[in-house]
């Protein structure tokens, strides 16, 4: 029999056996949704409403609403693209790699952790389709043949490397979090006592019978994928950070972009994990899963990304000065102390100063702080990206130029209305899927379930 050593702390609290496992994953599917429940989703649903009519009102009438200007042509909406597509990057990350390095404490976060990256891919892909201006016309970015003669796509475009970004990580990351998903739904399945509900969850299933075969296949193919989605971490963030990195704009065109980028995704993307799993292991009840530990264990991961994060903006300040070129200068010192120092200040207090906070373990495993703090992390991190766009570019190299970006009502509503939508989304996730992976808290709860420890302990 494989024990854990008595060192590490039980991953599941309780004395749980394999039924109260499948009986509290299946509750909030099974059960109706509590008071605190349709309080979030009414506040979300309000906010996805508010923007579906700012967006319609831009499609109506033109980007001529947003707050941009002939100096500033990036602004909010690159921002908060870059932004979501960072927030997707935990949750393939908890899965493929935490798998591949076989850590156990992945299994009661990795499933919501993939529903986020999907739901947080959706809303990135919003931005550059309503940046077009007509959005009628999106499947022009798509290069295949087409009637309009020879007609290409510009591959030159950075808008087209952000199509194939998104796609193909959207497109993996939900093959992955389906096929997680299929053991959940047969036991939903079984468990149904309305036929609609029993057929809905038997298509969902695909036939899953629970057989060695079945488990043998699903774990290759858990396996292969979670291979295919390792690199596509590192791919889509690189690819969004070429955005920038091959431009000629000082304060852009810096070859650190890539791991820079990388890095503070992974930031972001675990604190909104933390964000998600605090709100969620209240409303639906799960803390005997998602445990303390488990949430120590992402501040560990916040806290490295953010200290890498850190060294790359100390090397960007260091490479502007050494490298001599004085529009460079300009930009960094600009960042600093221009009109925007305000975003700035809070981009570096934000990311690189509130994450050290994590190295003590009082403070890494109260659940209130980490709450706050992955709040902080993620707005410290939209910061990050205003102050690369917009202050980068606001002061051109004419003076005469030179302008301030302000967003208008439409700017602001189109982002709270992703916000909104965002929670829609996983909210009606948690009331219709499982939102923990049931089968694999059964492969550990012999060898690290905490009454299994005990009696273990004493043989």
């Amino acid at each position: 029999m494989h024990y854990e050593s008595d060192i590490r702390e039980p991953l599941i609290l309780g004395d749980k056996s394999y039924g109260d496992i499948t009986r509290d994953v299946a509750a909030p599917v099974e059960g109706k949704a509590n008071k605190m429940w349709w309080f979030v989703f009414s506040l979300a649903l309000i906010a996805f409403l508010w923007g579906i009519g700012v967006m319609a009102y831009t499609v109506g009438t033109g980007i001529g609403t947003w707050g941009l200007n002939k100096t500033v042509g990036w602004a909010w909406d690159i921002t908060n693209f870059v932004w979501w597509v960072g927030i997707g990057h935990a949750g393939t990350l908890i899965s493929a790699v935490l798998l591949l390095f076989r850590q156990k404490w992945r299994m009661s976060i990795n499933r919501s952790a993939e529903a986020m990256t999907i739901f947080a891919v959706v809303q990135a892909a919003l931005f550059p389709l309503l940046h077009m201006g007509r959005p009628w016309l999106a499947y022009w970015v798509f290069p295949f043949p087409n009637n309009f003669g020879s007609l290409w796509v510009n591959f030159n475009s950075p808008l087209l490397w952000d199509v194939f970004a998104i796609s193909t990580y959207f497109s993996v990351s939900t093959v992955f979090w389906y096929v997680g998903l299929i053991p959940d739904f047969a036991m939903i399945r079984d468990r149904a006592v309305k036929p609609f509900q029993k057929h809905i969850y038997k298509i969902m299933s695909f036939g899953w019978s629970g057989k060695a075969k079945h488990w043998q296949r699903f774990e290759e193919v858990s396996l292969v994928l979670a291979g295919l989605a390792t690199p596509l971490v590192l791919s889509v963030h690189t690819i969004v950070s070429m955005d920038f990195a091959t431009s000629v704009i000082p304060g852009w065109h810096t070859t650190i972009f890539p791991p820079y980028f990388v890095a503070g995704a992974i930031f972001s993307g675990f604190a909104m994990v933390q964000t998600l799993l605090i709100i969620m292991r209240k409303v639906v009840s799960l803390e005997s899963y998602i445990t303390i530990q488990h949430i120590e264990m992402m501040n560990i991961v916040i806290m490295l990304t953010g200290s890498i994060v850190g060294v790359a903006y100390i090397t960007e300040l260091f490479m502007a000065w050494y490298s001599g070129v004085e529009y460079e200068q300009y930009a960094f010192l600009n960042r600093a102390t221009g009109p925007y120092w305000w975003a700035y200040l809070s981009m570096m207090t934000f990311n690189v100063v509130s994450p050290q906070l994590m190295w003590f373990k009082k403070l890494r495993t109260s659940i209130m702080f980490t709450f706050v703090l992955s709040i902080i992390v993620n707005t410290g991190m939209w910061f990050e990206r205003f102050v690369i766009i917009v202050t980068s570019l606001h002061r051109d190299y004419l003076p005469s130029s030179w302008s301030m970006f302000s967003p208008t009502y439409v700017d602001i509503g189109i982002f709270v209305g992703t916000i909104g939508f965002f929670f829609v989304l996983f909210l009606l996730y948690a009331r219709t899927f499982p939102v923990i992976a049931q089968a694999e808290l059964k492969t550990i709860l012999k060898s690290s379930g905490e009454n299994q420890k005990k009696l273990h302990k004493h043989e």
